[in-house]
């Protein structure tokens, strides 16, 4: 009986603690020290930082390829960490917010699982905290692009948007009253992994038929691929572009046929564009948003792809004709939201930070001790 109590009471505490958390980031913005901070988007592809200021102004950024997911997490945060320190030669740089492709613990400080790289309950905040001299934020990388999106992009003035992110995979994120949704194991908003085509694609995640293998920048150049070794006549075009290799055939060279005029590239868009429309209906029907926002690299397609997107949203919306309709857009930053977003969340930590060490530094002024300071990156948990 009394382990019962000794759970439930922790449970009542946690859920105080995260209450906490989401109130001071709802006020963040209005508060945290207007400095300037890296955010870091990594992806599936690539891993992109910049140095961001308070305005969400990127002053400077700088891209890389992902490592291989087949090499160890270590390989990643080395890479995150060389990144870090290059841009740190050129700018004062006072806190770090990583917007991570994959399942963040409700902490922020663990990716508990990410679909396309080596990442299994991988203690990232820490590991990259011994590593740096600033603080550093994790989260999803859905929820960072959400926020900078709401925080300067193509979600001001909505009090309820759900963001969705198209690169290789499908991200998700909820954001209601300056807050961003998280649930209660911090993983909510994953919707590329909702399951529409039963015994379908075989998806990363280990299941079938995610809404991911249908609209998705990995189902784009997929469903181009299989066109060209098939040898297909609408593919001749796009062969010919590539020098018959398939292997090089991209999701940007579809794009770019597409805009070109290209029947076949412009229908394999449509087809993308139709998939996301679906899932959008669905999410309306479950949340019931003001506004959608679409970004991630595939979303430079922009009409293309969203122009479907919002017929198939209207054409599956339940009790259409009858209730307001979300509206569809495209991401304003662009493929910088996750990164602009993830250097503001990291604001917060910077700002905990110093409060922390100048409370210390009081302290240590009226005491007459040495001033020891903690590990730089381990006291301010966002």
């Amino acid at each position: 009986m009394s382990t019962n109590r000794d759970r439930a009471h922790r449970q009542t505490a946690r859920a105080t603690v995260l209450r906490a958390i989401a109130t001071r980031e709802r006020r963040s913005h209005l508060s945290a020290p207007r400095v300037p901070t890296v955010g870091i988007d990594i992806g599936g592809t690539k891993v992109m930082a910049g140095v961001v200021d308070a305005d969400g102004t990127v002053l400077e950024r700088v891209r890389t390829e992902t490592p291989e997911k087949s090499k160890s997490p270590k390989v990643v945060e080395d890479t995150i960490t060389e990144l870090v320190l290059d841009l740190s030669d050129r700018h004062d740089v006072h806190a770090v917010g990583i917007g991570a492709a994959g399942w963040v613990d409700a902490d922020r400080s663990r990716v508990l699982f990410a679909p396309h790289l080596a990442w299994r309950n991988e203690p990232l905040r820490d590991a990259l905290a011994a590593r740096l001299v600033v603080p550093i934020m994790v989260d999803n990388d859905a929820n960072t692009a959400a926020w900078g999106e709401w925080r300067f992009g193509a979600g001001r003035g909505a009090d309820h948007l759900v963001m969705i992110t198209l690169g290789t995979g499908i991200g998700g994120a909820i954001l209601e009253g300056g807050r961003v949704k998280r649930g209660t194991y911090g993983v909510a908003g994953e919707f590329g992994h909702m399951q529409v085509v039963p015994a379908g694609h075989r998806c990363p995640c280990g299941n079938r038929g995610c809404w991911e293998q249908y609209s998705s920048g990995n189902a784009l150049v997929r469903e181009a691929r299989e066109l060209a070794v098939a040898d297909s006549p609408v593919a001749h075009h796009l062969l010919d572009r590539v020098g018959g290799q398939t292997r090089d055939i991209t999701g940007p060279l579809i794009t770019e046929l597409a805009r070109a005029g290209d029947p076949m590239c412009v229908e394999l868009l449509e087809d993308i564009g139709r998939w996301l429309g679906i899932g959008i209906a669905n999410l309306a029907a479950a949340l019931d948003p003001a506004r959608f926002v679409i970004g991630g690299g595939v979303s430079e397609a922009d009409d293309l792809l969203i122009g479907p997107a919002r017929e198939a949203f209207r054409r599956h919306l339940t009790g259409r004709g009858y209730r307001p309709e979300a509206e569809i857009v495209r991401a304003r930053l662009g493929t910088d939201a996750g990164m602009v977003g993830a250097a503001d969340l990291a604001r917060l930590v910077a700002r905990r930070f110093r409060r922390a060490n100048r409370r210390r530094a009081e302290r240590a002024h009226r005491t007459g001790f040495e001033l020891r300071l903690p590990p730089l990156g381990r006291e301010a948990r966002p």
